[in-house]
C-alpha cells in the first residue's frame, strides 16, 4: 500500500499513525468499563469515583472521534489524488514500456489495471488499511486487559485466537489464489468486451453478436466460475473462525459464572470481562470475513505493481543525437518473444539519407519488422540498427521518435476534434501551421466543408470520416511533425482509386527531402524508388532499382511484377460480369 500511495506515502504514514492512536484510545475506552462497573457494584457505591470513570470514558470517546475524523481526512482529501497519481504513474510506465511488451498486453487488460485496479488500490489505501489496524490493535489491547483481570479468562481468549488464526490464514490463502484468478478473469473479460465493441460490425455480419457471441460467452462463463470458486473456497473457514469466536464467548461466560459462584471473582468483574471480551471477539470474527476484501485489494495492488515493475528498454551509454539521417542494418537478427524462428535472419542494408527505399515481399517476410526496429519497437538479439551512425540502443526512445514520422495503412484517430488530432504531432503548432499542413495533405478542402471545420469531432477511431479522409489527416499530422525520417506502411492499399490519387499526391509532398522507407504491396507505387529490397523468410534475397530487378526474369521481384500485371479486376457490365486487366 505504501508503494501504491506513491507521492502521498508520507500522508499515508501519518494516517496510519493516527489510526493506530485512535484504535488504542478506543480499546482504552472499553477498558474503563472494568473499574466503572466495579465502582457501581461496590458496597458502598463510591459515586465520585464512578463519575471520574464516566468522565474519563467520555474524554476517550471524544478523543477517538477527533482522531477518527483526522483519519478519514485521507479518504476525503487524498483518495482521488492517490487514484490520479497511480494512473499517471501507470501512464508514464506505459509510455516508457517497450513497444513489444505493450503489444503483448491486451487493451482490455491494461484498461482494467489503469481503471478498476487503480480505484481498488486507492480504496484499499484509504479505507481497508485503517480498518486492518483497528481489527488488530483493539483486540490486542483488550486481550491484555482481560489477562490482567484474570489469567484464566484471558487464557480462554488466547486459546480462541490461536484456534481461529489458522482458519483466518486458510481464508487468506484461498482468497488470495481465488481473487487473483477472478482478477485475471475480469481482465480477460475487459479485453473481450473491447474486442467485441470494435468488431461488432463483423460479428453482426457473421451472426455472432449478442447472446450468440461464443467469445463473450466463454469469458463470461470463466468469470462466473472464478467468482463462484473464490467465494466457496473461503466459506467454510470463515464459518469455522466465527464459530470458534462464538464458542469462546460462551466458554468465557460459563467460566466467569463458575468463578463468580465460587466467590473467586466478583460479578462486576465477570460482567466487565464479558463486555470487554465481546468487543475483543467482534474484530476477530470480522477479520475472517474482511480477509476476502483484503485479498481482493491485494490482487489489484499486485497487478499494479507488476505493471510498474516492467523495465523500459535499456539505454546504453555513449549515445549522441544523430546529425545525419541515413539508416543502417548491420547483420540484424530478430525474433519476437515466444518464437523459435527469427523473423529477420542476418539482415544487412543501408538506406542513404534523403532517399526512398521500398520493402517488398510476401506476408510474414519481415517487412513490418524492419520498420518496427527502426522505431525501436524492440532491440535485435544480434546485430545493430543505426540512425546517422548512432546505435539506436544508445538513444532514449523519445529522442529517437522525434526523428521519425510514421503513416500506417490503418489510421488511428482519437475521439476528438480534427485540430486536436493534428496537433498531436506538434502540440505547440499554431492554427496557421495546422492549416498549412492540412493543405499540403489535400485535407483542407474536405475539412472546410465539415459542420465545424477543424473543430469537428472525428468519432471513435475516426469513424465519422472516410478511409481516404482519415489517411489524409494522418499524412497532415506527419507533415506537421516534419521529421527527417518517414516510415510508410502502404498507406494507399485500402483506398479507392480516386482517394488513392489524392493521398498519393499528399505523400509526395510529405516525403520530399526525407529519408523514406515504404512497405509496398502494389509494386506499381514504388517503380521510382532509389532501391527496392525484396524479402523472403526474413532474408533479403534481392535488392536494386525497379529496372535492375526486372532484368532478372527468374527473380522473385520479376515474378511478382508479372503476377500483378496479370491480375484481373471484376466489375458489373451491361451484360453481366466482365473482367479488365489492371496495370
Amino acid at each position: 500500500m505504501l508503494t501504491a500511495a506513491g507521492p502521498y506515502a508520507p500522508q499515508f504514514r501519518r494516517t496510519l499513525r493516527i489510526s493506530l492512536a485512535a484504535s488504542l484510545v478506543q480499546a482504552a475506552a472499553y477498558a474503563t468499563f472494568v473499574p466503572l462497573l466495579a465502582e457501581l457494584t461496590g458496597d458502598p457505591v463510591r459515586t465520585g469515583q464512578a463519575w471520574l470513570w464516566v468522565g474519563l470514558l467520555a474524554v476517550l470517546v471524544v478523543v477517538e472521534a477527533i482522531l477518527r475524523a483526522r483519519e478519514t481526512a485521507f479518504t476525503y482529501d487524498y483518495w482521488h489524488l492517490v487514484t490520479q497519481a497511480t494512473r499517471l504513474r501507470l501512464g508514464a510506465k506505459l509510455r516508457a514500456m517497450p513497444q513489444q511488451e505493450l503489444a503483448r498486453r491486451a487493451a482490455g487488460d491494461l484498461t482494467s489495471v489503469v481503471g478498476s485496479n487503480a480505484t481498488a488500490a486507492a480504496g484499499a489505501i484509504s479505507s481497508l488499511s485503517t480498518l486492518f489496524i483497528q481489527l488488530v490493535a483493539v483486540p490486542a489491547v483488550l486481550g491484555v486487559v482481560v489477562l490482567a483481570l484474570d489469567w484464566r479468562l484471558g487464557l480462554v481468549l488466547v486459546a480462541a485466537t490461536l484456534a481461529a488464526l489458522p482458519l483466518v490464514r486458510q481464508v487468506q490463502r484461498r482468497a488470495n489464489s481465488g481473487f487473483h484468478q477472478v482478477d485475471r478473469a475480469d481482465a480477460d473479460l475487459a479485453a473481450r468486451i473491447v474486442e467485441y465493441v470494435q468488431g461488432l460490425p463483423v460479428l453482426k455480419a457473421t451472426g455472432q453478436a449478442g447472446s450468440h457471441s461464443p467469445r463473450l460467452r466463454t469469458v463470461l462463463g470463466h468469470q462466473h466460475h472464478a467468482q463462484l470458486a473464490a467465494n466457496r473456497s473461503a466459506a467454510l473457514p470463515v464459518a469455522g473462525a466465527q464459530l470458534i469466536v462464538q464458542l469462546a464467548l460462551v466458554a468465557l461466560v460459563a467460566l466467569g459464572s463458575a468463578l463468580a459462584l465460587g466467590l473467586r471473582l466478583s460479578p462486576a468483574t465477570v460482567v466487565a470481562v464479558v463486555v470487554t471480551a465481546a468487543r475483543f471477539a467482534e474484530p476477530l470474527g470480522l477479520a475472517a470475513v474482511m480477509t476476502k476484501l483484503f485479498e481482493q485489494s491485494e490482487a489489484a495492488l499486485h497487478r499494479i505493481d507488476d505493471l510498474l515493475a516492467t523495465e523500459p528498454l535499456p539505454v546504453a551509454p555513449g549515445g549522441q543525437r544523430p546529425t545525419a539521417h541515413d539508416i543502417a542494418f548491420d547483420d540484424v537478427t530478430f525474433a519476437y518473444d515466444g518464437q523459435d524462428e527469427p523473423t529477420l535472419d542476418h539482415v544487412s542494408f543501408t538506406v542513404p539519407e534523403r532517399s526512398l527505399t521500398a520493402l517488398v515481399g510476401p506476408s510474414g517476410s519481415g517487412k513490418t519488422t524492419i520498420t518496427k526496429l527502426i522505431s525501436r519497437y524492440a532491440d535485435p538479439q544480434h546485430g545493430t540498427v543505426r540512425l546517422g551512425g548512432t546505435d539506436l540502443r544508445t538513444l532514449e526512445p523519445d529522442d529517437l521518435l522525434r526523428h521519425i514520422a510514421v503513416v500506417f495503412q490503418d489510421v488511428y484517430l482519437f475521439d476528438d476534434t480534427i485540430r486536436a488530432n493534428l496537433a498531436l504531432a506538434r502540440p505547440d503548432a499554431t492554427d496557421a501551421e495546422i492549416e498549412t499542413a492540412a493543405r499540403a495533405a489535400n485535407a483542407h478542402g474536405f475539412i472546410s466543408r465539415l459542420p465545424d471545420g477543424y473543430d469537428t469531432r472525428v468519432g471513435e477511431i475516426g469513424s465519422a470520416l472516410s478511409g481516404g479522409e482519415r489517411q489524409r489527416i494522418s499524412i497532415a499530422r506527419a507533415i506537421l511533425k516534419d521529421a527527417p525520417v518517414v516510415l510508410l506502411d502502404e498507406p494507399t492499399a485500402a483506398l479507392d482509386t480516386e482517394s488513392e490519387v489524392v493521398v498519393q499526391q499528399a505523400i509526395d509532398r510529405l516525403v520530399t527531402g526525407k529519408t523514406v522507407v515504404v512497405i509496398a504491396h502494389r509494386l506499381s507505387t514504388v517503380v521510382g524508388a532509389d532501391q527496392i529490397l525484396v524479402l523472403d523468410a526474413g532474408r533479403i534475397t534481392q535488392h536494386g532499382t525497379h529496372t535492375e530487378l526486372l532484368a532478372d526474369r527468374d527473380g522473385r521481384y520479376a515474378r511478382m511484377w508479372r503476377a500483378q500485371l496479370a491480375a484481373r479486376v471484376w466489375h458489373l457490365g451491361g451484360s453481366g460480369l466482365e473482367s479488365a486487366g489492371r496495370p
